[in-house]
């Protein structure tokens, strides 16, 4: 199983609609990428590792998927109509990560 990773960097000025990334965003998402999409998780931070720090990351969305190639025939035509959606619910520029589960 992989888990793509959408991470939201946190900093001056940023700012992130959780609400709307629950509501509509994912749920898009979902609709959108269909069967191969496993689960989904979203994170919403509250702090960093030392503290009274802030969070790292104001959000992060996890999509599962059995595999990589299942991820990419998927996501590949629905793409650009998931990216043009991220200027709705936040001004920071996304992190994207691919993993392999192991636990």
């Amino acid at each position: 199983m992989i888990k793509v990773s959408v991470l939201y960097p946190n900093g001056p000025g940023s700012k992130f609609d959780l609400d709307y990334y629950c509501r509509v965003h994912m749920p898009m998402v979902q609709r959108r990428v269909g069967v191969p999409l496993q689960r989904i998780a979203v994170e919403h931070g509250l702090a960093g590792g030392a503290p009274g720090s802030p969070p790292p990351f104001l959000a992060a969305g996890h999509l599962y998927f059995d595999s990589l190639e299942a991820f990419q025939n998927a996501f590949a035509s629905h793409a650009e109509s998931i990216m043009a959606d991220i200027p709705n619910y936040t001004n920071t520029a996304p992190v994207l990560q691919i993993s392999e589960v192991k636990l």
